[in-house]
C-alpha cells in the first residue's frame, strides 16, 4: 500500500450534465461547500446548464458534443480533467441530482477518507429521497462515489459502469457515517421517463437482454422494501439550509429530455420495436405536436395486444416478489414466446 499524502490533497468534484438546470445551481453550491473544484462535463445540453455551470467561481467546464451516450468514455474524460489538477487529490464523482448528507462533512470517517493512501475507493451507501424529501429509502449496498487518486486507468462500458477506479487490488474504506442524497425519486415523474429511456436504449443496443429482464430493472422502484424506508435526519440538510440553499423543492416539467429521445426512437424504428416494453404511459403522438417533431404519418398509439398487457400486469403485480420459485418458474414458462 502506498503511503498517505504528507501534503493535503485537493478535493476535486467530478460530474457529468445533460439538460441538468432543474437542480444544476443547487448542486453546484453544495458541492463547493466540501470540493475545492468541481469539473463538469456538459454533453449537448439544450437547457441553461452550460450557463449555470459557467457562472460558478469553482466550476471548470468541460464540452462534450458527441452526442452518443457512453458513460465510461465520460468518466475518463472527467478523471483526466482532474489529474490535471496539480498535487496530490481525491476524486468524489457525483451526479448532478446527487448532494453528500451534511453530517458526512463535519465526520471523522470523511477527513480519515481523504487522508487515505493513494489508490483507495471511498465507499457510501446512497439515500434516495422520495417525494417530499422527508423520507428516504435507504438502500443497504455500498457505491465507489470516491478514489483517492494515484493514476491508475478506469476502465467502464457504455451504460452503468463505476464511476472510478475500483479494481479487486485497491485498498478500500467505507463510510457509515452519512450518506449520498439522490434526488431521482424524489423527482418521480422525471425518474419514471429516465426508466422507460433505459428500456428502450437496452432494446436497441442490448438486443438479446429479454423483455422481463428490463422490466424487472426498471421498475425496481415498484419493490422498495417497507423496512428500507426512513425518515431523513434533520442533519442532512442543515449545512445546506445554514448556507442559505433550498434542498427540498423539486421544479415541475412538461416534459423530459428522455420523453424526446424515445418519440425520436418511436419514429426511426416504429412503436412495434419496443412492443414488449412498458413505456406506453406518455401520450406521444400529443408530445410530438407539442414540441414539434415530425412524425411522418407513425401511429404512435400503444401497440401492446391483451396478451402483452396481460404480462405486463402480471410483472407489476410480481414486482415485489420476483425472487419467489412461483414467479420465476412463470418467467422460465414465458421465454419460447418471447419473453
Amino acid at each position: 500500500m502506498k503511503p498517505p499524502f504528507t501534503t493535503e490533497p485537493t478535493v476535486v468534484c467530478i460530474t457529468p450534465v445533460k439538460n441538468e438546470e432543474w437542480i444544476l445551481r443547487r448542486f453546484l453550491d453544495a458541492a463547493s461547500l466540501w470540493a475545492d473544484q468541481i469539473i463538469v462535463l456538459d454533453q449537448c445540453s439544450e437547457d441553461s446548464s452550460r450557463e449555470i455551470a459557467m457562472s460558478h467561481p469553482k466550476v471548470r467546464l468541460l464540452l462534450d458534443d458527441e452526442p452518443a451516450y457512453d458513460e465510461g468514455r465520460r468518466q475518463r474524460t472527467l478523471l483526466a480533467a482532474a489529474r490535471a489538477v496539480p498535487g496530490p487529490k481525491v476524486i468524489v464523482a457525483l451526479d448532478a441530482d446527487e448532494a453528500l448528507s451534511g453530517d458526512l462533512l463535519t465526520s471523522a470517517a470523511w477527513r480519515a477518507a481523504l487522508a487515505s493512501a493513494p489508490g483507495t475507493v471511498i465507499r457510501l451507501r446512497w439515500a434516495n429521497l422520495l417525494p417530499g424529501c422527508t423520507r428516504a429509502w435507504m438502500a443497504p449496498d455500498l457505491m465507489p462515489f470516491g478514489f483517492v487518486d494515484d493514476g491508475r486507468e478506469h476502465v467502464g462500458g457504455p451504460i452503468h459502469n463505476r464511476r472510478v477506479p475500483d479494481g479487486p487490488d485497491q485498498p478500500s474504506i467505507v463510510i457509515d457515517s452519512g450518506r449520498v442524497m439522490h434526488y431521482q425519486l424524489a423527482a418521480w415523474d422525471r425518474m419514471l421517463s429516465k426508466q422507460r429511456w433505459y428500456q428502450c436504449w437496452e432494446r436497441l443496443r442490448m438486443s438479446e437482454k429479454r423483455p422481463i429482464q428490463l422490466y424487472r430493472q426498471y421498475h425496481f422502484m415498484d419493490a422498495i422494501p417497507p423496512a428500507e424506508v426512513h425518515p431523513v435526519p434533520s442533519g442532512w440538510m442543515e449545512p445546506y439550509v445554514a448556507a442559505g440553499l433550498d434542498m427540498t423543492s423539486i421544479p415541475e416539467q412538461a416534459w423530459y429530455r428522455w420523453d424526446i429521445e424515445v418519440l425520436d426512437w418511436l419514429v426511426e424504428h416504429g412503436p412495434s420495436t419496443f412492443a414488449r416494453l412498458d413505456v406506453w404511459d406518455p401520450d406521444y403522438g400529443s408530445l410530438a405536436e407539442r414540441v414539434g417533431r415530425s412524425i411522418h404519418d407513425v401511429d404512435l398509439g400503444d401497440p401492446r395486444g391483451p396478451v402483452t398487457r396481460l404480462v405486463h400486469r402480471w410483472l407489476a403485480r410480481t414486482q415485489p416478489y420476483a425472487g419467489r420459485n412461483s414467479v420465476r418458474l412463470v418467467q422460465r414458462a414465458l421465454v419460447p414466446f418471447g419473453w
